[in-house]
């Protein structure tokens, strides 16, 4: 129950919702509770009951009281004055628009009260999924390596959804109805105590048997919440890897494996689905075992000698209890639609509770300017067991560029995550101007640096908005970084020129063209150190040449670290690093490199036989 009381702090400040739904749920309640206690009057009536009602005196008016009883009282003694004064046919009249109005006032009530917990339930998914996109997008990178996309996504629309439809709309009925089944208990008992008592034994079996029902749920819901992340994630995988399906001809492979992901996720949701089903039959069942019981022990009750409970009084008796059957019976189903919610809600908190290692010290420092140097001092990084760098120490002087060679798995890109804090080294520091970059506000850390990645990372949005991301540009700003990242042509061709959308990652436009859509951000954003990752080697001959005179002119000025696996881009910078099995083999320049006859050299050689 922890997390389902959890779940209400997303709806803070909860008193604007719980007074006016508890007002409105009471009178609704109360209002439909008077369209049946009104019936018995009527049978009183029709049965004769009341036949000498006209002809009697009138008693005098019952002192007022809180009680059941006094307003019974009171509404007979008005309902006795109506029959004298209009006969039996103006008191039918009287309760017949009275029931009317009852019921007129009970389901506006109901209404009001169903908005109220609307606004509650949409307060909180949309506050559970702002929350879940702010901890994907704060969390540490390291994060997602451990963790399934499709998982991801399945948590946030999936299990918000289940939240939403197991919870939330449960709520409204454990608020509701336990009201009304408290007002209806205390109707009956005014009417016949002994009788109530008798019903008060028979509904704890009932709901014994329910409560042993809805305990098995919780299990098999968590489980179905945890296959649907895998469903999703076997789509997502499909989606995206349908080009590799094609080209190997793997199609009936990868729906076979498919298959029987889905129907593996049918399988666990036929069981969860099976005792949800049964928990509304059997609580239906005890039901009407129990109403059973009631009109046989009712009816002896009627037939003893001096009995106070009458005919009319026990038909209108039987038609309130049956009342509380529905009630009850949603108050069960809720339980068990509950124990869905409770089990996709720890999967939501699961995500949102998720440590965060990368983060700001108490007290950081503020640096939005770099002066002198970076210093990487005996930096090691580990992937759980896997060691990937070791003790790695280099100095990238202000203005130089730094290239980062070396065979696949050497340590490169993760040397280049250490740099603006993707990942933090197990050992070592990297520090800025002398200050290490744990100490300064992280995202100040970050706006110190530009990156271009191998794969162009764009979004559904316009050219405008991608080269301008997170920041207010104007139009001569863009179109000027544009420029400079050599896009500023291309883009005057498409059909809306830069406010042309470029479609889901960009599909809408060339490798080349979007790898300069990238510099032209990363040229706006205008940071005084550039981190490029394979900027140019999935690009082909002619689009590398427009890319890398791009890239010349963005690292204009700029402190640069550079990883390239096509070293000819490479034979200018300032220093080179050559990483091999998470150590620097040889660092220098490209002369200096060649005339070791080390790696470097073979690397060199291995691509000039290649070319």
């Amino acid at each position: 129950m922890k997390t389902f009381f959890r779940l209400f702090r997303f709806a803070t400040p909860l008193q604007n919702f719980a007074v006016p739904f508890f007002f409105t749920s009471i009178l609704g309640v109360v209002f439909g509770l008077l369209n049946f206690t009104l019936l018995i009057p009527v049978f009183e009536l029709l049965f004769n009951q009341t036949a000498d009602s006209g002809t009697s005196v009138l008693k005098a008016t019952p002192a007022f009281e809180l009680s059941i009883s006094y307003f019974k009282e009171m509404f007979y003694h008005y309902f006795r004055s109506v029959i004298q004064e209009s006969g039996k046919v103006g008191a039918l009249k009287m309760v017949s628009i009275a029931i009317v109005v009852s019921v007129i006032l009970s389901n506006l009530f109901k209404y009001l009260s169903a908005r109220v917990i609307e606004n509650f339930r949409l307060m909180i998914v949309t506050r559970i999924r702002s929350s879940i996109f702010k901890k994907l997008t704060d969390i540490d990178i390291q994060y997602f390596s451990s963790q399934r996309k499709g998982d991801l996504i399945s948590r946030f629309m999936t299990d918000v959804v289940t939240i939403q439809d197991s919870i939330i709309r449960s709520l409204q009925v454990i608020l509701r109805e336990p009201i009304a089944i408290i007002l209806n208990f205390a109707v009956l008992f005014s009417i016949s105590a002994k009788l109530t008592f008798f019903a008060l034994i028979l509904i704890p079996v009932s709901g014994l048997l329910i409560t042993t029902i809805v305990k098995r749920l919780k299990k098999h819901a968590r489980a179905a919440q945890e296959s649907l992340g895998v469903l999703v994630s076997s789509i997502d995988e499909g989606l995206n890897g349908v080009k590799i399906i094609k080209s190997f001809n793997a199609e009936h492979y990868i729906q076979e494996k498919f298959n029987a992901v889905n129907m593996w996720t049918s399988k666990i949701h036929r069981r969860l689905a099976r005792r949800v089903l049964l928990a509304a039959p059997v609580s239906e069942m005890m039901g009407v075992i129990t109403v059973a019981a009631l009109l046989f022990y009712g009816g002896t009750l009627i037939l003893e000698e001096g009995s106070d409970l009458q005919g009319a009084e026990f038909i209108g008796y039987i038609i309130i209890f049956s009342q509380i059957i529905n009630p009850a019976k949603a108050i069960s189903e809720a339980f068990g639609n509950i124990s869905q919610g409770v089990s996709a809600g720890e999967r939501v908190f699961q995500l949102l509770d998720a440590p965060e290692s990368i983060t700001d010290i108490v007290n950081p420092v503020s640096k939005t300017s770099f002066e002198k140097e970076i210093e990487v001092k005996d930096v090691s990084f580990a992937y759980g067991e896997k060691q990937v760098l070791n003790s790695i120490s280099f100095t990238i002087s202000k203005g130089s560029t730094i290239a980062l060679v070396g065979p696949s798995g050497g340590g490169k890109t993760t040397m280049m995550d250490l740099l603006p804090r993707f990942m933090d080294p197990a050992n070592g520091k990297i520090s800025i101007d002398g200050i290490d970059i744990k100490d300064i506000r992280m995202k100040e850390v970050r706006a110190l640096m530009g990156i271009v990645n191998q794969e162009s990372i764009l979004f559904n949005d316009t050219i405008f908005n991608n080269i301008a991301f997170g920041r207010e540009a104007s139009e001569e700003q863009v179109i000027e970084a544009a420029r400079i990242a050599n896009a500023h042509e291309f883009i005057k061709q498409t059909s809306e020129g830069y406010q042309t959308n470029i479609g889901d990652r960009g599909m809408k436009l060339s490798g080349g063209q979007k790898q300069r859509i990238c510099i032209a951000r990363a040229v706006l954003a205008n940071p005084p150190i550039l981190l490029l990752d394979e900027a140019t080697s999935a690009l082909d001959t002619e689009s590398e040449k427009i890319v890398q005179n791009a890239l010349k002119n963005l690292m204009k000025n700029r402190t640069s670290v550079v990883i390239a696996h096509r070293l000819s881009t490479i034979q200018e910078a300032d220093q080179i690093l050559v990483l091999e099995n998470g150590r620097i083999a040889e660092q220098g320049t490209h002369n200096e490199l060649i005339n070791a006859g080390g790696l470097y050299k073979k690397l060199i050689e291995m691509q000039t036989f290649n070319a």
